[in-house]
């Protein structure tokens, strides 16, 4: 997965602060008091991918942000005062390499990472399950949680869905977003609330051209053609029912492959007609960079964010954007789509398992959730996140479709769709931008031939 942080903190030029203050006079706790919880001793080793430990700015806003050690000391510090935290901040450029490597050394209890690597290393062996902990801590309530990501996702449960070995603290935003100064220069009727492939394809298509009031170059249609994870794949496979596979990842080698179904072949049609319309830089995840902003000419982004937008709007109050650019849900039948997770987890070689937990829990309540959307606008994974603010409709769209989120094995999670079927869909499109898109059933053959030798290969 994408991480989530890398989106968010990509977009944050961090000018330190903290060599030359001592803090700030900003209130991270929303005016609760904070109380000590515990006189329980310990110390906690937490790596943390990305997260910015220093007071900063926001270079797209302007607005300061709070570090991680400010926060906690107004809030974790106070609340359990003898357990000690040592914090170690990985960037996500090399973050698998040296979490996998502290996992398996043993320097780390506490670990926040991408969904995928969690997942990897569950299935090693190298993380503690956490349903004994949850099970004896009354106030823990697992239910705060959106449920289909903290039941049903690759990142914080087990392959066979049994265990849960992560808690989940940051969502990622993919969600359709569409330009209605665009369709109201068309004159085409805005998109439904639930947007089908069919509908996107055709509006797009009206769409693609000289614009009729400006004269100007525009794109009916936007998605990164590069994808890492493949996302808008994995939300059209569940439009059109192509499971992919049938199976389970905690048994890899007995997978059923069907990669090569009418199913598979409809959404394959829809990415060669779609490729067709885009900036033709789309197959690098270029050409999209305006969209959301004033210069936009693309009338509808697939797996977008709306961060562009909402930057503007904190940082110029420009509310004409927020009400340009409107969020729908994704291609699902239910308007879902894949839905990236970052969890919390905890090693397997924790050394002190109770302190480790009051620290994890802590880190993915909904008071960390709030200072974390805040300042980085992170996305929160909460049923009831109502310090989101009223304006913020991205936010809000994208809680919609995590609550109906649920894992495939077209998944990250999932080794062959990310080795294999995730760079041949990416060439596919590729390929198709241009004009030369290659014959989709011998394709989706030779895919699923391939599928089948890699499960049979596996000892």
């Amino acid at each position: 997965m994408k991480k989530l942080l890398l989106l968010v903190l990509s977009c944050v030029l961090v000018l330190s602060l903290a060599a030359c203050s001592g803090g700030s006079d900003s209130d991270v706790t929303g005016g609760v008091e904070i109380k000590k919880v515990s006189d329980m001793k310990g110390t906690v080793r937490v790596a943390l991918a990305g997260w910015q430990l220093d007071n900063g700015l926001n270079a797209q806003t302007g607005n300061p942000t709070i570090g991680l050690n400010e926060y906690l000391d107004q809030t974790f510090y106070k609340m359990y005062p003898n357990i000690k935290l040592e914090l170690y901040q990985i960037p996500w450029e090399n973050v698998k390499a040296k979490q996998s490597a502290m996992l398996l050394s043993g320097d780390a209890d506490v670990m926040y990472t991408g969904g995928a690597f969690a997942s990897q290393w569950y299935q090693e062996g190298l993380l503690r399950d956490l349903d004994d902990l949850i099970k004896e801590d009354t106030s823990f309530d697992p239910s705060i949680y959106l449920a289909g990501i903290m039941n049903n996702s690759y990142s914080t449960k087990s392959p066979d869905g049994t265990k849960q070995f992560g808690i989940p603290v940051a969502l990622g935003r993919r969600m359709t977003i569409y330009d209605k100064k665009l369709f109201e220069d068309w004159g085409v009727e805005p998109l439904t609330a639930k947007a089908t492939p069919a509908e996107l394809l055709e509006k797009g298509k009206k769409m693609t051209g000289k614009n009729p009031k400006t004269g100007e170059d525009n794109y009916g249609l936007y998605w990164s053609g590069n994808s890492l994870n493949g996302s808008t794949f994995v939300a059209l496979t569940l439009a059109f029912g192509a499971k992919g596979a049938e199976g389970s990842l905690k048994d890899v080698k007995s997978i059923k492959w069907q990669l090569n179904t009418p199913e598979m072949v409809k959404v394959m049609e829809w990415l060669k007609e779609a490729s067709k319309l885009p900036p033709a830089g789309f197959v690098n995840a270029q050409g999209g960079e305006n969209f959301g902003l004033e210069k936009n000419n693309i009338a509808i982004a697939l797996d977008s964010t709306g961060g562009a937008t909402m930057n503007e709007y904190q940082s110029k109050k420009n509310k004409d954007l927020l009400d340009r650019f409107e969020p729908v849900l994704n291609m699902g039948p239910n308007g879902e789509g894949w839905v990236a997770v970052d969890p919390f987890i905890m090693a397997k070689k924790a050394k002190d398992v109770k302190a480790s937990w009051e620290v994890l829990k802590f880190l993915t309540s909904p008071m960390t959730q709030k200072y974390m959307y805040d300042n980085f606008a992170q996305t929160p994974t909460l049923k009831n996140a109502d310090f989101v603010s009223a304006d913020d409709k991205y936010v809000k769209k994208a809680l919609e479709i995590a609550e109906v989120g649920h894992s495939e094995l077209m998944d990250e999670a999932n080794p062959f769709y990310m080795s294999d079927i995730v760079p041949a869909v990416n060439g596919f499109i590729s390929k198709a931008a241009t004009g030369s898109a290659p014959d989709i059933q011998k394709f989706l053959d030779d895919l699923q031939q391939r599928a089948e030798k890699w499960s049979a290969n596996l000892k």
